[in-house]
């Protein structure tokens, strides 16, 4: 709204500005005009009383007088010294034109009284003054009209660009063509650029699962070739990068599917407790689980550990998002691993000591093939990836930051109305 009432507030301004240089100009156009014919008016005056005066000695009929009393004191000095010349007054017998010039010893003068013709130039004033706020009550509403249909159009681009960045690709303007329309060509910029990278990162998820889909096969060779080598040193090393080698395979399918909207929720009952000392068991001993093992059942369902907080969620993927967050936590972080499951099992938390998040994940959330920190180590960045994309298609928040006295700090808040079984994701894995 800001900018809408700032064009109008300009807009304003503008017409008042452009009513009272018009209003200034006419005043002063009219009061010369008026003062110059008057002037004009008092001289003819004058020197028609000086002819009468030369040839009879007497001042009769013109309105000329001589050494009048209300004569101005600069015009009677000016006559005094044999000079003739006008003055404008307003004095208490009201605004009058005065002429005046020497008639032998004495000061001929005509006074012509300007009352009315100021009075009419005061009704003039008066009438732009009208003017101008007519005017401006009637632009004022125009430019509010027009600045607030500007105001909707920019905030629909920028809306438009916030779904964008949020990961809504699909999202467009849509405006229609409107020449020497800069908000129209802004509008089109965004859904081109809309366009163009919808178009990359389509292209990048294809790449990725055609590439995750043609390592398969090999690596299934490789898997069998590994196991017929005959036991030692080299063969437990091939086989252990075999192993790695499987699960980038696995964990690069997993994303294709996330990315392509494949990943569906399977809603049931879920005790969050017992599942988070199932993660840390498989984890190693320096994890420690603070809160799982003192809550209660929160919905009352039968299904539920006794003494373990139940939420209705699936298992499955709550389980993979948080033995990826334990892991990540294990392999850049320092111990102790911390998890923190709060007394309603809806809230979990995932703190390590280590270095923390780098800031580049922080502002923009985990991207595939980057850790982000060389102090974090090395990784291919598929981990936080996968939670972020596991807890958009059960409905849930996962966000990162830094703990209180250093350290990162994972949070994973499950919904408290779950989606339904089988809901398409919230949106793509990656940010």
């Amino acid at each position: 709204m800001a900018l809408r009432w700032r064009i109008s507030a300009l807009v304003a301004a503008a017409a008042c500005a452009v009513a009272a240089a018009v209003g200034v100009l006419v005043h002063e156009f009219s009061r010369n005009r008026e003062l110059s014919q008057a002037r004009e008016s008092a001289r003819v005056t004058l020197d028609r009383a000086a002819v009468t005066y030369t040839r009879t000695g007497e001042v009769q009929g013109s309105g000329a007088a001589l050494d009048a009393p209300g004569l101005p004191g600069d015009l009677r000095d000016l006559v005094e010294q044999g000079h003739r010349g006008t003055e404008f007054t307003t004095g208490p017998a009201g605004p009058a034109m005065w002429a005046a010039r020497p008639a032998g010893s004495r000061v001929l003068s005509v006074r012509v009284d300007l009352t009315t013709t100021m009075r009419d130039i005061g009704a003039l004033d008066a009438s732009i003054v009208v003017a101008g706020l007519i005017t401006t009550a009637v632009v004022l509403p125009l430019g509010v009209l027009t600045a607030g249909r500007m105001s909707r159009r920019l905030r629909t681009a920028a809306g438009t660009a916030r779904r964008i960045a949020a990961g809504d690709l699909d999202a467009r303007i849509a405006a229609g063509p409107r020449p020497r329309d800069e908000i129209a060509d802004i509008s089109t910029a965004v859904d081109t650029m809309a366009g163009a990278l919808q178009k990359r990162l389509l292209g990048e998820q294809r790449f990725t699962a055609d590439v995750a889909h043609e390592l398969r096969t090999p690596l299934m060779g490789l898997v069998t070739a590994a196991e017929l080598l005959p036991e030692g040193e080299a063969a437990g090393y091939v086989r252990d990068r075999v192993r790695v080698l499987g699960t980038l395979v696995e964990e690069l399918l997993e994303i294709s599917r996330l990315d392509a909207g494949a990943e569906h929720a399977d809603m049931s009952p879920c005790p969050v407790g017992p599942l988070v000392h199932e993660v840390v068991a498989r984890s190693g001993p320096a994890t420690t689980v603070v809160g799982a093992d003192e809550t209660a059942d929160t919905d009352g369902d039968a299904d539920g550990d006794a003494g373990a907080a139940t939420v209705r969620t699936d298992s499955r993927r709550l389980e993979r998002i948080l033995t990826n967050l334990v892991v990540n936590a294990h392999r850049h972080g320092r111990a102790p691993v911390v998890v923190t499951v709060s007394g309603d099992g809806r809230t979990v938390t995932v703190r390590d000591h280590g270095p923390g998040y780098p800031r580049t994940l922080l502002d923009d959330g985990p991207q595939r093939f980057r850790t982000g920190a060389r102090e974090r180590g090395t990784g291919h960045g598929l981990g936080l990836t996968i939670a972020l994309g596991q807890a958009q298609v059960i409905g849930a928040t996962l966000e990162f930051g830094d703990a209180p006295g250093g350290g990162a700090l994972a949070t994973l808040r499950l919904p408290a109305v779950p989606p339904p079984a089988g809901a398409d994701p919230a949106g793509p894995a990656e940010r």
